[in-house]
């Protein structure tokens, strides 16, 4: 006789769903997909009309300009090609140099109306003294106040102009005896960053491009695991320093700085990019022995505006004038508010969206290096 157990049939682990189950989860996912698809391509459409509009006219000013480049290298060298490119559609004659040419000796052979120095660091100030003994003019536009000022201070005295990207330092180098000292934030060059036009080869929720600073690394510490499982990937240098780096293999790249245009692809493929300022007072780094404070956007903030991208940012003093937080950018100040609005722009597309775009406009109507050299220009000669 058969027993009893033996008749008993064990029940399945595997659940079994219907037909029309499955067949409901395939329509769901199908027009999951089509939404996602038509609101990726709304996007882009409209930040394609918004990016094709015509750029603002500037005048053409008849001067020739020496254009002296910071001789760092890259990451430098693009704002330095940036800054040429963008010279020759505002002046008659650019003569683009290295600071560790005979620069001096070129301006006495070329006599350009100007010699504009990018960052100066690298540039002989004996060089410049001899070019101002000859009646040329000379401006230096700083990149990276405040955090050099122990250096950059020693060197503007030797200039007609200064310009930095750091209004705190305006009124430092005033004092300091210089005539003739202006804001002049960088902005973006649509060259090098704007939004892609295709969809992205690979979509990101959450993306950070930069160095791990120590401010950094000790901000994100607290919070990795939640950033990770929120869809964050990592690029840049020092990333190292985070002791959980080599947890997450593949999300946070080490050791690479990526070119404008590489930044600019993950930007444009990212829902959302961070932003957090470097920190003025960071020793290690830092030759700010005045800890003068930075209150104004670093040239990221123009960037990835410029490239399609909601951006979420810690909060500066002056970055207001520039975007208005809630309308064109986003703002946090803790933890759990960058995490909070983190959740809200992942799953409120329409309002990520109009961010985007109203930030895109605003950036190339009024944050693009035409505009600052335009600027620039029209400071020294009207």
């Amino acid at each position: 006789m058969q027993s009893s157990r033996s008749r008993v049939r064990k029940k399945s682990s595997t659940p079994v769903y219907s037909s029309q189950t499955v067949l409901s989860a395939r329509q769901e996912g199908r027009s999951a997909g089509l939404r996602a698809g038509f609101e990726e391509g709304y996007l882009r459409g409209r930040m394609d009309v918004i990016a094709s509009q015509p750029a603002p006219v500037f005048p053409l000013r008849n001067i020739h300009v020496m254009y002296v480049s910071s001789g760092k290298g890259f990451p430098y060298s693009p704002f330095d090609e940036g800054i040429t490119e963008t010279l020759r559609s505002l002046v008659a004659s650019v003569t683009p140099t290295l600071p560790n040419q005979p620069v001096a000796q070129l301006a006495a052979e070329h006599r350009p109306d100007l010699v504009l120095v990018l960052d100066g660091l690298e540039m002989p100030t004996d060089q410049i003294d001899a070019i101002r003994a000859m009646g040329i003019p000379t401006a230096v536009w700083l990149t990276d106040d405040p955090y050099y000022t122990d250096m950059t201070f020693q060197l503007t005295l030797h200039y007609d102009y200064v310009f930095t990207l750091e209004l705190n330092c305006v009124e430092h180098y005033r004092q300091l005896g210089c005539p003739n000292v202006y804001y002049l934030p960088f902005g973006v060059h649509p060259g090098h960053f704007r939004p892609l036009r295709d969809r992205a080869p690979e979509v990101r929720n959450l993306s950070f491009v930069g160095s791990g600073y120590w401010n950094r690394v000790h901000f994100f510490q607290p919070i990795i695991d939640k950033l990770m499982a929120r869809g964050l990937r990592i690029n840049g240098i020092w990333w190292d320093r985070l002791v959980e780096a080599d947890s997450y293999a593949g999300r946070i790249e080490q050791g690479t700085w990526l070119g404008p245009q590489e930044t600019a692809a993950v930007y444009s493929s990212s829902k959302i990019s961070l932003n957090l300022h470097r920190s003025y007072d960071d020793d290690s780094v830092n030759n700010n022995a005045s800890k003068i404070p930075a209150v104004s956007p670093n040239p990221r903030t123009f960037e990835i505006a410029a490239s399609g991208s909601l951006q979420l940012v810690d909060v500066r003093d002056d970055l207001a004038r520039f975007y208005t937080p809630g309308v064109e950018i986003e703002t946090f100040s803790s933890h759990d508010e960058l995490l909070s609005k983190i959740d809200f722009y992942l799953t409120h597309e329409a309002e990520r969206r109009e961010i985007v775009l109203r930030a895109l406009d605003r950036t190339l109507r009024e944050h693009t290096y035409s505009h600052r050299l335009n600027e620039l220009l029209t400071h020294i000669f009207g």
